[in-house]
């Protein structure tokens, strides 16, 4: 907790004046008892009205000036606490974008979703109450203890009596609520998750008809949410009759022996009065903290999620004295690469291959051989288990990673636009191109003509992940936001998938001029996308089985040969 708290360095005007703002507010409260004793004792009983106009008129005053505290901590305490949340998501974010594939593939995206919205939201409800109640509470429950044993120090032994048997029920009640208010948050993960697979799946769910199987599996993990929710809720349920229960008790002692001083004559009525309004402060701030107790329990647990993502290293950073602007050519070698997953699955073994500047290199071999993981060691969005990637002989993790980045183009096997328009998606990845470059580029990729047949043209507004187009027409809206870039190593994950084969065999001519200079990988299914490759390399489980040429794979390569023959005799392109 002290961890995310830490974050309010960036507020500290508010964050200092709230709490101020809040301790005048109690200071006018904690008078007002004293100067209704005073018109009791000095002006009602002894007749005085002189004395009670007077005192009358002072305790507006204190209570107008009570008022401005408490609106002033009101105010600054939102401000903190806004500014707070906004500086902590900004942060949370940052880190998620620094992680790598390896690091994304160890918390589910709902996961995070939950913890960039709910979790911040819990911590950013606590910083108001830290700065308005948190700081009431106590200071109202000091003063008005002081106030009280000032008065009549017999009669405050009754709240040194309760005080602690009420701190001993809180702090068995919180240990629990904190336990169970973790599991509620991670119960929200599930119920996030489902929400996020079924939304982007949408399409999936009609056309295989799995509504009701996707209604039972959002029933079970809302109905587990909900179990949990309530079992934290009844737990902390018992604190207010343990409250109403002490404070009553206590009253009721106060009234029975404040009465005897009274009618003895050492304790005036007015006293009296005030010492019950003393008592009612000091349980009443006990009851609140007690209420926020459920706030303070779920904010620990959705801090403690929040510093878990901030405390990941990705494995994936920059060197210190990184190299800039080291890619000249494009030139790519893999010496003895080998890549193993977090589960220690091996994936890659032992990859060894070079690509020269100007060449073409196709990648083929049936899914789960390792072609996408291949071309992503590339850019570092995954580290080398073992091995080195050589850009231009200088070894990838060497390089300054934004640099290595951007003059790497990758098209990756699902088309994934953003919503805006379809010439902003194009200008995604160089903002400030003109429209003639993105005209290009769009000829290039072979989408001109299909976006100019649309009402507003590059100006159409997409729906969310290009919901509004169709799979080949994102998948070329893709490819002409990464030639757009001229990239010096262009990387072509299976993004034609969704193409017909005329269209594909202009791309493939539109390619060979536009990209002539750089070094292209193509991750193919269908042979006839990698015919005139300058180099074919056929992976099998993770290693290369065969390399070469169309025509010499077809009279060396027995797999080559097969895979050749089963997609010609289908008449179809597919493979894997």
């Amino acid at each position: 907790m002290l961890r995310v708290l830490s974050y309010l360095k960036h507020v500290w005007p508010a964050a200092v004046l709230a709490p101020l703002l809040m301790a005048l507010e109690v200071y006018m409260d904690l008078l007002s008892p004293r100067l209704m004793a005073s018109i009791i004792d000095e002006g009602v009983v002894k007749g005085d009205l002189a004395h009670i106009q007077r005192t009358g008129f002072f305790m507006i005053g204190i209570a107008l000036i009570g008022i401005v505290g408490g609106v002033g901590c009101g105010i600054f305490s939102s401000i903190a606490s806004q500014k707070f949340g906004t500086q902590i998501r900004q942060e949370l974010f940052d880190k998620i974008q620094t992680f790598s594939y390896r690091n994304l593939e160890q918390m589910t995206t709902g996961s995070l979703i939950t913890r960039l919205t709910n979790d911040i939201m819990q911590v950013q409800m606590f910083v108001m109450m830290l700065l308005r109640m948190m700081v009431r509470a106590p200071l109202i429950s000091i003063g008005s203890f002081i106030m009280a044993f000032l008065i009549s120090p017999k009669l405050a032994l009754i709240l040194l009596l309760v005080i602690p048997i009420l701190a001993i029920a809180i702090f068995f009640i919180m240990r629990k609520g904190i336990l169970l208010f973790n599991q509620v948050q991670q119960k929200m993960d599930g119920v996030n998750t489902v929400l996020k697979e079924n939304f982007a799946g949408i399409r999936v769910v009609k056309a295989f008809v799995r509504h009701i199987f996707e209604n039972s599996r959002f029933r079970r993990a809302n109905d587990q949410y909900m179990d949990i929710s309530l079992q934290a809720a009844i737990v902390m349920a018992t604190l207010m009759p343990v409250m109403m229960l002490l404070m009553n008790g206590s009253i009721v002692a106060v009234i029975w022996f404040g009465g005897l001083q009274t009618w003895e004559g050492s304790l005036q009525i007015g006293e009296l009065a005030a010492f019950i309004n003393y008592v009612m402060h000091v349980l009443f701030s006990l009851m609140m903290f007690s209420m926020m107790m459920v706030n303070i329990t779920r904010a620990k647990a959705s801090a403690d999620r929040i510093v878990e993502v901030l405390d990941i290293e990705s494995e994936i950073q920059n060197e210190e004295h990184a190299i800039v602007d080291s890619i000249s050519g494009g030139r790519i070698e893999f010496e003895n690469v080998s890549f193993i997953y977090a589960n220690q699955e091996r994936v890659l073994k032992n990859i060894n291959f070079v690509a020269e500047p100007g060449q073409t290199i196709a990648i083929l071999g049936a899914t789960g051989s390792g072609k996408t993981t291949l071309v992503h060691l590339i850019p570092r969005l995954y580290e080398a288990s073992k091995g080195r990637v050589l850009i231009d002989g200088v070894d990838v993790r060497k390089m300054d990673l934004y640099s290595l980045r951007s003059r790497i183009g990758i098209v990756l096997q699902q088309a994934l636009l953003f919503s805006g328009t379809i010439e902003e998606n194009i200008r995604y990845g160089r903002p400030n191109a003109t429209h003639e470059q993105v005209v290009e580029a769009a000829k290039a990729a072979q989408a001109h003509e299909f976006i100019t047949k649309l009402p507003e043209g590059y100006q159409t507004q997409l729906g969310q992940r290009g919901i509004n187009l169709s799979g080949g027409q994102k998948q070329r809206i893709s490819i002409a936001r990464t030639l757009l870039i001229k990239p010096s190593i262009l990387i072509l994950d299976d993004s034609t998938s969704a193409i017909d084969l005329k269209t594909e065999a202009k791309l493939q001519q539109a390619l060979k001029s536009l990209m002539k200079s750089s070094t292209n990988l193509i991750i193919a299914q269908r042979i006839s996308s990698v015919t005139e490759a300058d180099k074919i390399l056929v992976l099998d489980e993770g290693e290369i089985i065969a390399e070469g040429t169309h025509e010499s794979l077809l009279q060396e390569s027995p797999v080559y040969q097969e895979i050749y023959q089963s997609q010609t005799e289908r008449g179809d392109a597919s493979y894997g």
